[in-house]
Formats: structure tokens, C-alpha cells, sequence
């Protein structure tokens, strides 16, 4: 009885991941753009490429006027020798303050805020690999795992038909106990295994709803990979060095490191202001003298010594300019690992299912030869099980390198920097910040509601 609720129970989770109608069938196309549309780490990362262009406009400011209005009123009044007195007075003023000059520490900081913008839009790339790469192998690991619930249950139906044929031999004076214990011992075997696939299946489904974003059903095998992937090794690891993300990040880094030992060279530097004001007095009637009044000035400050802070800035700006040049180094090596690991993958994978499927096929001629000839006395019951235990192990090795050459190929994808919405045409509205980064640059935007879509 407990094996038969056990059986029930993984046909359920198998079912689970393979539902028979088709209205709620789902190709990997289908579960990817779930996963694109749903997950929050490319929504987060979203709003960071959003973030870090509000730099760019922050840095910007630093060139732009500022311009601002006051207004003051006031009211006072005395008493002395007994005499009493009073007096109001109201001003209107506007200011103006501009930096002219800066010997362009303000460009280098916005070219700084640029680099870093680029940084945050490839994270967003990134992210977007990491989480369709994430999703396609949930994907294809659920397709695994339902397959060798399957396999195994079989194995389970095959062995108690294998216990039943000993007892039944062993009643008329045929079999021994030892085929009986060899068949029972094959049998719990079997039923350890099958559990540990339903077990491996639950927690499949489980990686399949967090990346995907609802349960499995009715998964497929197959999918076209059209041009997506690389033809050859050399081709992989050219398309990789030219827009892997991480590798266009590392460029970034080193833009940004530059822009920013500008900047601290330039801090050596004079600075030139502009500022202005003009004042109504007594503008709203309140006293007897009424007029305007106004300056315009120029400033011009030139550092002379900072207790050693702007050598200090220097030398730091020039040092992570040096580990940023270094970091891309690393990065570029790890990416060529990365992209000669997952091609050897798929290589690797390819030979184990031919090596599988030719093992399965002799493996089941094998099984069938050594039935009949135990049938006729010719061969034991051990002899019948070891033969379907090799058939078993060729068909779960198969199952298993099916599933490492689809995930296999599209790590290979993500290792070149190809796996996006956009390169596998997934029929969603990409996400991108293209737009918010033009507006935050307008330099009238503060006049004016940005949102944040």
C-alpha cells in the first residue's frame, strides 16, 4: 500500500510538469518571456541604470546657473524718551551664481557619471542573462527530472513483476530464495531511487515557479536555436570579447577610473563664478523710500595648499585607474574560460548522447536476449537484473546529457553575451532606460514633472 501511494504521488508530480491539455501547454519561448516580464532582478536592476542616470543630470548642474528667488518683509518699532516709533520695510530679490570655469573638473565629472550609467545598463544586460540562462535551465531541469520519474517508475513496475516471477517459480519447486532475495533487494533499490527522482522533481518545480514565475506545464524538449549559437570556437570567443556585458562593464570601469583622475588633476586648478542680484526695496508700499538695487561680480579662487588632500585625491584616482585596467584584464580571462567551458559542454554533451543512445539500443537487445534465455533455463534472475540495471543507467545517462546539451547551448549563448530578449526574439517589451537617460539630460527638466516609467 505504501508503495502504491508513493507511485500515485510521483505520477502527480510528473503530471504536474506534463499536463495533457493543450490549452495549458508552454514552449521555452512562452516561459522565458514569463520570466523576462516577472522577474524582480531585472526590474531592480532597471531602476539602477534609472538611478544613475539622475548622476549624469546631477553633474551637469555644476556647469548650469542657479537661479533663485527671496522676499523678506519686515517690521519694527522703539520706544525711547517716551517717544514711540515704527518702521516697515519689504524686498524682492533675485540671484544669480554660475561657475564659468572650472578648468573642466565638471566635464570630467560628467564624463565620470556617463561611464557609470553605461556600468548600470550593462548589470542590466547581465542581469537579463543571468535570469533567462536561470529560467532555461529550470526549464530543461524539470523535463529531466519528469523523465526519470518515469524511467524509475518503470524500473519499480519491472522489478515487483521480477519478485512475483521468483515467488511464482519458487511455489511449483523452480526458483531458490536466493533468486526471491536478489529480486526484493533489486525491488527496494528501485523504490529508493524512484524516490529520490520524485524528490528531485518537487525542488525542480519549485526553481521552475521562482524563475518562470508559475508552475510547469506541458513542457517540450526541443527548441531553435537558428543563429544564436556560434559556429566555431573562435567565433565564440570574438563575439564574447566584443559584447559579453561584463567585459563592456570592465571598459566602463576604466572610462569612469579615467574621467575621475581628471577630475582630481583639475581640483589644482582656478575656479571663476559668476554672481548676480537685483532687489526691489520696498516693493509692496510698506516705507516711505522706495528703489531697486544690484551687483553682478566675478570670483576667482586658485587652491594653494589643502593640507595634502588634493595630491591624496590624485594619487587614488590614478591607483584605481591601474586595478580598473587590471579588473578588465581578469574579466577578460575569466569570460574566455567561461565561453571555452561552456563550448566544450555542448562538444561533451554531443558525444554522451551518442555514446547513450547506442548503449541504450544494445542495452534493450541485451535485456530481451536474457529474458527468453531465462525463460528456457539458460540464464538466472540475477543475470535479468543486472541486464535491466544497464539498460536503466544507459537511458538515465541519455536523459541527462539531452538535458546538459540544451542548457549547455545556451550557456554557451550567455558566454558570448547573445542571451537577451531582443537576440532570442522573446515576444516581450524590453526593458530599457534610453529614454529616461534623454529626459534626466534635459537641462530644463527641473522645470518640469520626469516620470519615472
Amino acid at each position: 500500500m505504501k508503495l502504491q501511494k508513493l507511485l500515485l504521488a510521483g505520477i502527480a508530480a510528473a503530471s504536474f510538469a506534463f499536463a495533457t491539455t493543450v490549452v495549458k501547454a508552454e514552449t521555452l519561448t512562452q516561459a522565458l518571456a514569463s520570466a523576462y516580464a516577472t522577474n524582480p532582478n531585472i526590474a531592480s536592476a532597471l531602476i539602477s541604470v534609472k538611478a544613475s542616470a539622475e548622476d549624469i543630470a546631477l553633474r551637469r548642474a555644476g556647469k548650469l546657473p542657479t537661479i533663485s528667488a527671496s522676499a523678506e518683509y519686515a517690521h519694527s518699532w522703539s520706544v525711547v524718551g517716551g517717544t514711540y516709533s515704527r518702521s516697515d520695510s519689504a524686498s524682492l530679490g533675485i540671484s544669480y551664481r554660475q561657475t564659468l570655469f572650472d578648468n573642466l573638473k565638471t566635464d570630467a565629472q560628467i564624463e565620470q557619471a556617463r561611464a557609470f550609467s553605461v556600468v548600470a545598463t550593462q548589470a542590466l544586460r547581465n542581469a537579463e542573462q543571468n535570469v533567462l540562462l536561470s529560467a532555461a535551465t529550470a526549464y530543461f531541469n524539470v523535463i529531466r527530472d519528469t523523465k526519470l520519474v518515469q524511467l524509475r517508475a518503470e524500473n519499480v513496475a519491472f522489478f515487483q513483476a521480477q519478485v512475483r516471477a521468483a515467488n511464482d517459480r519458487l511455489s511449483i519447486g523452480e526458483g531458490t530464495r536466493i533468486d526471491v532475495s536478489q529480486s526484493e533487494t533489486r525491488l527496494a533499490q528501485g523504490v529508493a531511487s524512484y524516490r529520490n527522482a520524485v524528490t528531485s522533481l518537487q525542488v525542480a518545480q519549485a526553481g521552475y515557479q521562482r524563475w518562470v514565475g508559475h508552475a510547469p506545464q506541458n513542457l517540450g524538449m526541443g527548441y531553435n536555436f537558428g543563429s544564436s549559437l556560434p559556429t566555431s570556437l573562435n567565433q565564440a570567443l570574438n563575439l564574447a570579447e566584443t559584447q559579453h556585458p561584463a567585459i563592456l562593464t570592465a571598459l566602463a570601469q576604466i572610462r569612469a577610473a579615467q574621467s575621475s583622475s581628471d577630475a582630481a588633476r583639475a581640483a589644482f586648478g582656478p575656479t571663476l563664478d559668476l554672481i548676480g542680484s537685483i532687489c526691489a526695496i520696498n516693493c509692496f508700499g510698506g516705507g516711505a523710500t522706495r528703489g531697486m538695487s544690484g551687483s553682478v561680480r566675478l570670483t576667482l579662487s586658485v587652491p594653494i595648499y589643502a593640507g595634502g588632500a588634493l595630491g591624496a585625491q590624485v594619487r587614488q584616482a590614478n591607483l584605481n585607474q591601474i586595478k580598473s585596467e587590471l579588473d578588465a584584464l581578469a574579466i577578460r580571462d575569466q569570460i574566455r574560460e567561461s565561453v571555452i567551458s561552456a563550448w566544450n559542454g555542448v562538444q561533451n554533451a554531443n558525444a554522451q548522447i551518442e555514446s547513450a543512445q547506442s548503449a541504450a539500443r544494445s542495452s534493450q537487445l541485451v535485456l530481451d536476449g536474457v529474458i527468453e534465455e531465462q525463460k528456457v533455463g539458460q540464464r538466472t534472475t540475477l543475470d535479468v537484473l543486472n541486464s535491466r540495471a544497464d539498460l536503466t543507467s544507459a537511458q538515465e545517462i541519455l536523459i541527462s546529457a539531452q538535458s546538459s546539451r540544451l542548457i549547455a547551448s545556451f550557456s554557451l549563448i550567455s558566454a558570448v553575451g547573445r542571451l537577451s530578449a531582443s537576440e532570442l526574439n522573446l515576444p516581450v517589451q524590453i526593458s530599457s532606460a534610453d529614454g529616461y537617460i534623454q529626459t534626466v539630460e534635459d537641462v530644463w527638466a527641473e522645470l518640469r514633472s520626469v516620470t519615472s516609467n
